[in-house]
């Protein structure tokens, strides 16, 4: 039976129904109900702002968005969003979609936490961002209806998100502080961790190994 979410229908192919599965396999409550929410709001900005886009490309960006937090796709090595990006380009693989289609969703999910750029890009890369944006910042809140933001959360409820949200960055992100260089989640370090420096690109210009 199809689902559908303030007007919005729920992919329900072979391919979403097995990334809803491994996401809740592996993520917790709170990241499952975000990313569904991420995805849910980012097609009715979508709606709201006329575009056409692929949803279910636009559904793998969404659940997959925060795989890099999870104890199965995290390391340490780099971004938590380029953990995501790489394992959702891995797993369109797997159903034969490559090329085009797999570069925008590598690239919604790797820029999600990148302002402006992402929304000058194809829908189902400026898409993630609105829907994350919505659903963490509160940015669009009001691009949408009362009635649309409760049938939303009434199906993904978000109890004590704001803060939930901030420990789930702080855990994901404490072991690779280096990576947050540059990138917004330096600010949840720099209140979350004690003794957490952030890296200071002028510092970086200026200590470079360039003699002059």
């Amino acid at each position: 039976m199809t689902e559908t979410i303030a007007g919005i229908r729920i992919p329900d192919s072979k391919m979403a129904s097995d990334a809803t599965e491994l996401l809740r396999e592996v993520a917790t409550e709170l990241v499952y109900n975000h990313s569904r929410r991420v995805f849910v709001f980012g097609a009715l900005r979508g709606l709201e702002q006329g575009l056409d886009y692929d949803p279910e490309l636009l559904y793998i960006g969404a659940m997959f968005h925060d795989l890099g937090l999870t104890d199965k796709f995290a390391r340490t090595d780099q971004r938590f969003e380029i953990d995501a990006a790489d394992e959702a380009r891995r797993f369109l693989g797997d159903y034969g979609i490559t090329g085009e289609a797999a570069d925008k969703v590598w690239s919604g999910i790797a820029l999600h936490t990148t302002p402006e750029i992402p929304l000058h890009m194809a829908p189902e890369i400026a898409l993630v961002t609105r829907g994350v944006e919505l659903d963490v910042l509160g940015i669009g809140y009001d691009a949408i209806t009362d009635e649309q933001r409760n049938a939303v959360v009434e199906a993904h409820p978000r109890p004590d998100f704001k803060n939930q949200i901030l420990a789930a960055f702080t855990n994901g992100l404490k072991d690779r502080p280096d990576t947050t260089f540059g990138n917004v989640k330096a600010d949840v370090l720099a209140h979350f961790v004690p003794g957490f420096k952030r890296g200071d690109f002028v510092e970086v210009i200026q200590g470079s190994a360039w003699p002059e």
